[in-house]
């Protein structure tokens, strides 16, 4: 027997969207908060107080998912140590963090660019303006992934709020079946993301402030994921001693002076013997920390570093113990 609301959720609607509709209202993302209507009749502050109030539930939704963000993050790891790339897959909002996220670690941890990757539906020019109908598509997001030549060593992270977006799940389904390791992280219970992927992780922030606007807690919710699945990993593979940036690339001068303050952290060397450190090494951090803490002179502290798969700490207990 069907009931009345599957017949009304199959049925024709003028727009010819009845049966997206009808998913989109089941989903916690584009649910309608009733209690809200009348907020843009509230004082400014108000709005500002609600708002924040919003926003402190994220963490805590954050925490729910620490496992299986923890088991992702060491299967991620595991692969980039083979040789394999972190590649972020989304589509609007989800895409641009994947990018945004994929773009800071050459400063920060000195990484190719072609190490971590940010794919977004549509391509470089929908960073600042929506290429409507990329994101309905699973054949572009295998199309973006086969043009990176993707392998089994690779890991692939598809973004997407709702769970359902087309470009996201075709992304992981068509790396699943190179053998890639593959990531869901969506902000639904139940979603076709995480169905589709290894390890799926789905951090529910529930309804907007503003119904179905998933760039507010969705968003900031993806983005605290992706810090932990970018930062942890790069922890994994060697790239901090400690809490320092050692790998960071000293592009500017900002980044010059933040270089020699790190070295400094870790060393407690004077000035003269920083600079002396950094020109040995051609300004690489980690390997001057290593001249000053080990002891030795920049090419035995590359060789040692290589040797250690650029661990500092492995580097220094080579030393110590020759």
């Amino acid at each position: 027997m069907t009931s009345t609301t599957d017949a009304n959720a199959d049925a024709p609607t003028p727009d010819g969207y009845g049966a997206l509709r009808a998913q989109l209202d089941t989903l916690t993302t584009e649910a309608f908060r009733p209690e809200l209507a009348e907020i843009d009749q509230l004082p400014t502050r108000e709005i500002a107080r609600i708002m924040n109030g919003e926003d402190t539930t994220v963490p805590a939704a954050v925490a729910e998912k620490l496992p299986q963000i923890a088991a992702a993050i060491d299967a991620t790891a595991e692969r980039m140590a083979r040789g394999g790339r972190l590649i972020y897959a989304g589509a609007g909002t989800a895409g641009r963090l994947g990018v945004l996220d994929a773009s800071e670690c050459p400063p920060t941890f000195n990484t190719d660019p072609s190490e971590v990757v940010g794919l977004i539906a549509g391509g470089p020019s929908a960073m600042v303006k929506a290429v409507e109908g990329a994101e309905d598509s699973k054949e572009l997001a295998a199309a973006d992934l086969d043009a990176l030549g993707l392998t089994a060593d690779d890991t692939v992270v598809g973004i997407s709020a709702s769970g359902r977006t087309p470009y996201a799940i075709g992304a992981v389904e068509h790396a699943r079946g190179k053998g890639a390791l593959t990531i869901g992280l969506s902000c639904n219970a139940g979603s076709g993301l995480a169905a589709a992927a290894e390890h799926g992780l789905e951090i529910v922030v529930g309804p907007e402030l503003l119904t179905g606007s998933t760039r507010l807690k969705a968003g900031t919710a993806q983005k605290l994921v992706l810090n932990m699945l970018s930062t942890i990993t790069m922890i994994r593979l060697g790239k901090t001693y400690g809490n320092l940036m050692v790998d960071v690339r000293a592009s500017n001068e900002k980044l010059r002076a933040r270089s020699r303050r790190i070295v400094s952290l870790a060393t407690g060397a004077s000035d003269e013997e920083i600079e002396t450190a950094l020109a040995a090494t051609d300004g690489e951090v980690k390997n001057a920390i290593l001249t000053i803490l080990g002891g030795v002179d920049g090419p035995t502290a590359a060789t040692l570093l290589a040797d250690s798969h650029g661990h500092l700490r492995a580097a220094l207990s080579a030393v110590r113990t020759t």
